[in-house]
């Protein structure tokens, strides 16, 4: 260690603070300041920011924004802060549809608008353009963050108006979008078929794309961030004399899906992606049933080897795994009450 530069020291000590500490750092002096700005030192501050401890739960009602973390020793939550949205807003009608590496993809739902926003360091930028690019249509549209293998931050944003399909990709590098083509099955353009959020993973957004009525056909549309090409995978092997929901997660970099079929009362099954084919990891121990009436699209999300299944006031049930801890996070949004997701504490802007 006594032979490493010091400005190489300071780099490596800085580079495992906070993401709080480190703004306040910012302020030390100008080559700090200059420092902790460079791509290169937030590229490694959040890379290894992107651990279970660091991760905290966002949540939004009808009067408040609040950020709790997660005590994985008891499987609660800690104290809560309440959180100023930067922006404007309709009574606290904001969705959020996706994050990546502490980055949230949000839409105000009053104006459609887009917008990328760190709440940890409250910076935000607006995607919507007078071109009409950036706005959102629930139910109707996708939205996928990723980053390329230029450390460009994206948002893939697939919209669906008419029975046209219109595909558009925001690059945070240049601060513009631009249409992408994309070819598919002419029934998924119709509202009869739920796209989810896109989850990234290993290069590739994945989506799942299932259709609204039991026995319908369900499926998984790859998107590879680099050659920018789609293509269609099968869902795994579910049954379908119910309804079927397939939640994705990415865990250490490979794909998962949470798997949930029934009608009344739903059974959990958890896969894993290999190639194109989906491997049955678990089955769901044996719990007692999750009435479809608690659901709204409910939240699950894996931290320390537990699966946390959430409705309206928290977890429902917790789910122990048989297996090596996770370690891991991922977006999801809409339970019943509050909107929110579980994201990590980062200092990535949400523009350059």
């Amino acid at each position: 260690m006594a032979d490493l530069p010091t400005h190489t020291i300071v780099f490596e000590i800085l580079t495992r603070l906070p993401a709080k500490d480190v703004g306040r750092s910012k302020s030390v002096c100008k080559q700090w300041y200059a420092l902790l700005s460079t791509q290169d030192f937030v590229k490694i501050h959040c890379s290894r920011s992107v651990v279970s401890s660091n991760q905290r739960v966002l949540l939004i009602d009808d009067l408040t924004c609040s950020v709790r973390p997660i005590i994985s020793n008891n499987n609660d939550y800690g104290p809560s802060s309440i959180v100023t949205f930067p922006f404007h807003h309709q009574n606290n009608d904001v969705s959020i549809l996706s994050h990546l590496n502490g980055l949230l993809c949000v839409c105000l739902n009053d104006t459609y608008e887009l917008l990328l926003w760190n709440p940890t360091t409250t910076a935000f930028k607006r995607l919507s353009t007078p071109n009409s690019h950036g706005f959102y249509i629930n139910n109707l549209d996708a939205i996928g963050l990723y980053v390329d293998a230029d450390d460009d931050y994206k948002v893939l944003h697939i919209k669906r108006r008419s029975g046209v399909l219109g595909v558009y990709v925001y690059s945070r590098e240049v601060d513009s979008w631009r249409n992408i083509p994309f070819i598919t099955r002419q029934e998924y353009l119709s509202p009869h078929f739920n796209w989810s959020a896109g989850t990234f993973c290993g290069g590739t957004l994945y989506f799942t794309v299932c259709e609204c009525w039991i026995g319908g056909t369900n499926v998984v549309i790859c998107f590879d961030v680099n050659s920018e090409q789609f293509k269609e995978i099968s869902f795994p092997p579910v049954p379908s004399n119910g309804m079927v929901q397939g939640v994705l997660v990415n865990v250490k970099n490979v794909l998962h899906m949470f798997a949930s079929t029934g009608m009344f009362e739903m059974t959990h099954d958890l896969w894993t992606l290999q190639g194109d084919y989906w491997i049955k990891v678990l089955s769901c121990p044996p719990i007692p049933p999750i009435s479809l009436s608690l659901w709204c699209d409910i939240t699950h999300y894996v931290t320390n080897g537990n699966w946390f299944v959430m409705t309206k006031l928290g977890k429902l049930f917790t789910i122990e795994m048989d297996m090596k801890p996770f370690e891991c996070f991922y977006p999801v949004s809409w339970f019943r009450g509050f909107k929110g997701a579980v994201f990590v504490q980062t200092i990535v802007s949400p523009s350059i």
